[in-house]
C-alpha cells in the first residue's frame, strides 16, 4: 500500500477503498515507464491497440463466461461508445505518442492536473461541489508537481509537442472521468471496460492505417514483455479497479491519484530507466503526498461497498 492509501483514515475512506487507490498509484505509475519501453520498438497506436485489444478480448471473455449483464438501451451504449473515444483512444493514443518524445516521470507530471480539471467540471456537469479543503490541497500538491515539472523540462522543440498532447489526454481524461460517474452507475464494470477497448482499439487501428502504414514494429523481448504488463495488469486489473472506485468515490477523489502517480513514475524513472532526479525533488514529493492525503479527507464518502474487481458481485 503506498503511503497516502495509508494516511486514509476509515472514517473518510474504506479499508478496501484505501488498498485499491494504493494499488492505482503504484500500477499506473508504473505504466508510464512501461509505454516509453514500447514505443522504442512499437508504432505508438499499434502498440495502444494491440494493448486494448487484447485486454478487451479477456475482459469480455470473462464477462460472458460470468453471464454477465450487457448494457441495456441507447443511452447506456452511447455512453461507452463516447467513453471508449474520449478515455481509451484519444488520451492513450496521445500519450503513447508523445511518450516518444519525453520522458516517462515528465509526461506524468503534466497529466497530474487531471484532478483540478475534474474539481472545475464536477459542478458544471453533474452538480456536486467539491470541498474546499480538497481544492486547497489539491492547489498545493499541483505545485509541488509544478516543482518537479521544472526540474525536469529542458523546453525542446520535441518535447514541446509531446507535452502538448500530454495536456490534451489530460483534458479528455478529466472530461471523461465525470462523464462516466454520471453515466456508468448502472454498467457492469467489467462490460463496460472490455467494450471500452475493443471499441477504442477499432479507433487507435485507424490511426495506426491513416498515420502510421510506412513504420514496422521490432517486436523483442522488452517491447513484448512491457506490452503484457500493459494489457494484463495496466489495463485488465487496474481499468476495472478504476470503475469500481469511481462509483464509490467523488471524482474529485478519484483523480488526485493522478497526482501521486507522477511521484511513483519519477521514483520508477530514476531507479529503473535511469532517469536523474534531483534532491529537492524529495521534499516536493513529501508535500505532494500530504496534499494528497488532505484531499482525500476532505469530506466523507458513506456509501455502500462492492466486490473490488467485480468477480462476484455482478452489480
Amino acid at each position: 500500500m503506498s503511503e497516502t492509501a495509508q494516511a486514509i483514515p476509515s472514517s473518510s475512506i474504506t479499508r478496501r477503498q484505501a488498498v485499491s487507490y494504493g494499488a492505482l498509484c503504484l500500477i499506473w505509475g508504473s505504466t508510464w515507464l512501461a509505454i516509453r519501453a514500447v514505443v522504442r520498438y512499437v508504432p505508438p497506436f499499434e502498440a495502444a491497440g494491440i494493448r486494448f485489444l487484447a485486454a478487451g478480448t479477456v475482459l469480455l471473455g470473462l464477462a460472458v463466461v460470468q453471464k454477465r449483464k450487457w448494457p441495456r438501451g441507447e443511452r447506456q451504449w452511447n455512453a461507452i461508445v463516447v467513453l471508449s473515444v474520449t478515455m481509451m483512444a484519444i488520451p492513450y493514443g496521445l500519450l503513447f505518442w508523445a511518450e516518444q518524445y519525453v520522458a516517462s516521470s515528465l509526461a506524468a507530471i503534466l497529466y497530474a492536473a487531471s484532478p483540478l480539471a475534474v474539481s472545475v467540471l464536477t459542478p458544471i456537469f453533474i452538480h456536486e461541489k467539491v470541498p474546499r479543503g480538497a481544492v486547497l490541497a489539491m492547489v498545493v500538491a499541483f505545485g509541488g508537481i509544478v516543482a518537479l515539472f521544472y526540474q525536469e523540462l529542458s523546453a525542446t522543440r520535441a518535447e514541446f509537442m509531446g507535452g502538448a498532447a500530454v495536456v490534451l489526454a489530460m483534458a479528455a481524461g478529466a472530461w471523461s472521468t465525470v462523464y462516466a460517474k454520471k453515466r456508468l452507475q448502472e454498467i457492469d464494470s467489467v462490460i463496460a471496460t472490455g467494450l471500452q477497448f475493443l471499441f477504442g482499439s477499432v479507433a487507435l487501428f485507424w490511426g495506426t492505417w491513416v498515420f502510421e502504414s510506412r513504420r514496422h514494429a521490432e517486436w523483442n523481448f522488452t517491447a513484448i514483455a512491457n506490452l503484457m504488463f500493459l494489457t494484463v495488469v495496466g489495463s485488465c486489473i487496474v481499468f476495472v479497479v478504476y470503475y469500481w472506485l469511481l462509483k464509490t468515490m467523488r471524482p474529485y477523489q478519484i483523480s488526485t491519484v493522478s497526482l501521486v502517480v507522477p511521484v511513483v513514475a519519477v521514483l520508477e524513472g530514476a531507479f529503473l530507466g535511469h532517469e536523474p532526479v534531483p534532491w529537492i525533488s524529495v521534499g516536493v514529493i513529501a508535500v505532494v503526498l500530504i496534499a494528497v492525503g488532505s484531499a482525500l479527507r476532505a469530506e466523507a464518502l458513506g456509501e455502500g461497498q462492492a466486490d473490488i474487481l467485480m468477480l462476484r458481485d455482478k452489480t
